[in-house]
């Protein structure tokens, strides 16, 4: 059964923050499960969040709650190990909306998601104008990998 990925000891890194204003926008914002708070990129294409997990994990959902108007349009889902470099996993397509949108890794086109420990979600285009992402929450699912 799928669990949430995302631990204490998990370390997440963003592309920008509006204004670097960490305190009003920050990273951390996605994971309080506090629906008044988000992460708000700055402006530009391909902003991103990477997360890096204590252990090697086996995705199989990605949940993520945007604000409409400044969601992600096209989304890349890149993965690996810890030392290794970035390979691409796949694609996804949000609506621009604020509903919680869910992503099933086991549907893109690929036989076997690999394990990864490291995990960064590119955003390569925003339905905002100057390319801002604004994210409420932000969850992975799936399970340990052995």
């Amino acid at each position: 059964m799928a669990t949430s990925l995302i631990c204490r000891e998990t370390q997440s890194r963003v592309s920008s923050t509006l204004n670097r204003d960490a305190k009003q926008f920050g990273k951390k914002y996605m994971f309080d499960s506090n629906e008044e708070t988000c992460w708000n990129s700055d402006q530009g294409e391909n902003q991103w969040v990477a997360l890096e997990f204590p252990h090697n994990v086996k995705m199989s959902e990605l949940k993520v709650q945007f604000q409409g108007g400044f969601s992600g349009g096209k989304c890349r889902l890149e993965g690996c190990l810890r030392g290794g470099e970035f390979t691409e996993i796949g694609h996804f397509y949000p609506e621009d909306n604020n509903s919680l949108q869910i992503s099933f890794v086991l549907l893109f086109p690929i036989q076997e998601v690999p394990a990864v420990n490291r995990l960064k979600i590119v955003f390569e285009n925003s339905s905002d104008f100057f390319g801002r992402i604004i994210v409420y929450s932000l969850d992975v699912l799936g399970e340990r990998a052995s």
